[in-house]
């Protein structure tokens, strides 16, 4: 069964280029938000398997963002899997420090790489 995504990113042009990439390779994407309140929303009534969060809102955080879907409801608590143009290393801290299961630079970003991700939590 394909994996269920939700996509969190404030350009357009990205949501759309990375919807049809992920699609492409056997992942479904159940929705795409811009905004943290949009996200909150679409998480809950879509239920995905796993949240891709840009780290970069516009004016919002992804880092806030993260956090506040890993303090969701008892029942669903996906996922999350933090995405940046800026290589992970200028992050490390802050990516370590969010509930996050893992970062994904946006040119790297594949279905295979959300896969090894995912699998390497034991949500069972």
């Amino acid at each position: 069964m394909p994996i269920r995504l939700l996509i969190v990113d404030d350009n357009a042009h990205f949501l759309e280029a990375a919807r049809r990439l992920l699609e492409r390779q056997g992942m479904t994407v159940v929705g795409v938000a811009s905004t943290t309140l949009d996200a909150l929303r679409r998480a809950e009534e879509l239920r995905p398997d796993v949240t891709l969060v840009d780290i970069e809102l516009g004016h919002e955080s992804g880092f806030d963002l993260a956090r506040r879907l890993a303090e969701g409801t008892e029942a669903h608590r996906p996922p999350v899997i933090l995405i940046s143009a800026y290589p992970e290393q200028d992050l490390a801290d802050l990516i370590d420090a969010s509930p996050a299961v893992g970062f994904l630079a946006k040119s790297g970003l594949s279905g295979g790489a959300i896969f090894e991700l995912v699998g390497r939590t034991d949500k069972g």
